[in-house]
């Protein structure tokens, strides 16, 4: 690759040679055999280059693209994986515009993989009320590529809904052009099946959903692929199954946050030590795949633990709560507020505040009455600097929100994990854990140290295991290669 530098775009060559997790993408999606990887590198680089796929934004696109709203990015499948959908009735085969239309394909596709670290996506082809003018195949044949020559390891299913029959023959073609990998993620449904793929609440009505979502450009500012991030602040209609009791235990939890703020860095030591020798540890010996367990994302303005999921329980597990630790890493004060994709369901507190310089605070997110986490949740995390003279009051925070430029704020998002078993996780609170009295501040934290050190226990442990199970393989093999080598010289005297 290096030799033919001019064939590729120079960013994606030094990107392949940093980027060791998009090396193992076209390793595993050509099942590890190396020539074939290397030519699916050579052709996806060279396609990169001819599309300008890096430099690919909204300024080079003609708008009608965007606004016709054939293509466009909303909502997650059941196994929490983004959904691409492609409206086949908004689009008309027309060979002059072919090309912006592709290239608006591979600016979705881009945008998206390079925001969230490149997780795979389902593509949903909506056929309702399409015929004969909307069969476009070559189109067809262009998105397909993406996935099975340019974009590896990048398509989860296909979801192709209410095909027409007149259709049919069209798509014995396209099955010709996929690979036994790529058939077997066809998934061909209707109204009566296709929830077996999609919750009906990010399918919409027509599909038999509930979503009532409406495609728009341009997005809102905050829109996390046109699926909103609302405020989260406190709920004005109480859910009845909530108990006066409970209402008055997270207000004082809110009350406490800034009484304990000087005891929060304290605690904050504690878990940083353990993530500092985590990260020494993952030095020595780092599985495939591994992930941490209590893992903090640095940003420029906020330090966030855990740096990429919450974990909550089933409904058989009933953990509820879980906790984020904000660090403030400037001399300023930070504002901050936090919006998740599923209001209803969570309580956050507190949702739009300030952090002091070199300080910690937590904030709680809840699930609020009889709701239950879902993979396709997710919360954004925005912070922003303010300057020392700025109040940090809500009149202030609000008006300050308002008037930051977009480029100044720091954005971070958190996807949500549900665990099956019932065995403690990291940074998941489980109330009355270990016979503790919950609800208290202090509690949490000490709960979260508890957690964290135990998962790193049973992670140690795990680790020395494997090493054990290495060194004896390696004994074993000496042995073997003993034995063979005496035989030889055995039979060398023998001759």
């Amino acid at each position: 690759l290096l030799d033919k530098s001019d064939k590729y775009d120079s960013r994606d060559v030094e990107r392949l040679q940093q980027d060791d997790k998009w090396v193992e993408n076209y390793l595993i999606w050509r099942h590890d055999v190396v020539d074939d990887t290397l030519k699916m590198i050579d052709e996806s680089f060279q396609w990169r280059k001819e599309y300008t796929v890096n430099d690919l934004t909204e300024s080079v696109l003609p708008k009608w693209l965007f606004e016709n709203g054939a293509l466009f990015l909303h909502g997650y499948d059941k196994e929490g994986y983004k959904l691409f959908w492609f409206r086949v009735k908004h689009h008309i085969k027309d060979p002059k515009q072919q090309l912006e239309k592709k290239k608006l394909v591979a600016f979705w596709l881009e945008h998206y993989a390079k925001r969230d670290h490149g997780k795979p996506i389902t593509v949903v082809f909506d056929m309702a009320e399409t015929g004969i003018s909307h069969i476009d195949l070559d189109f067809v044949r262009f998105i397909v590529n993406c996935f099975t020559d340019y974009y590896p390891n990048f398509l989860t299913k296909i979801v192709i809904f209410e095909m027409p029959w007149i259709m049919n023959a069209a798509f014995k073609i396209v099955k010709g052009w996929l690979g036994p990998d790529a058939i077997s993620m066809l998934k061909f449904t209707n109204k009566s099946d296709v929830q077996e793929y999609i919750s009906g609440e990010y399918l919409p009505p027509h599909m038999g959903g509930t979503d009532s979502f409406k495609y728009s450009y341009p997005p809102l500012v905050d829109d996390d692929f046109q699926t909103p991030l609302c405020e989260n602040g406190p709920i004005t209609s109480e859910d009845e199954h909530e108990s006066k009791e409970e209402i008055d235990a997270d207000t004082k939890e809110t009350g406490d946050l800034n009484e304990e703020q000087n005891l929060n860095q304290k605690k904050m030591n504690s878990i940083e030590q353990i993530s500092k020798s985590e990260e020494t540890d993952k030095t020595e010996f780092k599985p495939k795949n591994a992930k941490k367990a209590l893992t903090t994302f640095k940003g420029p303005l906020l330090h966030i633990s855990p740096a990429e999921e919450l974990y909550f329980g089933s409904k058989e597990t009933g953990e509820k709560k879980c906790l984020i630790v904000l660090t403030n890493v400037t001399k300023n004060i930070v504002a901050f507020k936090v919006r998740t994709t599923a209001p209803e369901k969570y309580r956050v507190k507190p949702s739009n505040s300030s952090c002091e310089p070199g300080t910690s605070l937590d904030i709680i997110v809840s699930l609020h009455g009889g709701f239950a986490a879902s993979l396709q949740d997710r919360f954004l995390i925005m912070a922003a600097e303010m300057d020392q003279s700025s109040g940090a009051g809500i009149p202030e925070l609000t008006q300050f929100w308002k008037e930051v430029p977009r480029t100044k704020v720091m954005e971070h998002r958190l996807r949500c994990h549900v665990v099956e078993s019932s065995k403690p996780s990291s940074l998941t609170l489980k109330e009355n854990a270990f016979n503790i009295p919950a609800k208290t501040n202090e509690d949490l934290h000490i709960q979260v140290i508890i957690y964290s050190f135990l998962t790193r226990l049973l992670q140690i442990n795990k680790r020395l295991q494997e090493q054990i199970d290495r060194c004896l393989w390696f004994q074993q093999l000496s042995v073997v290669l003993s034995l063979l080598s005496v035989t030889v010289v055995a039979f060398c005297f023998y001759l």
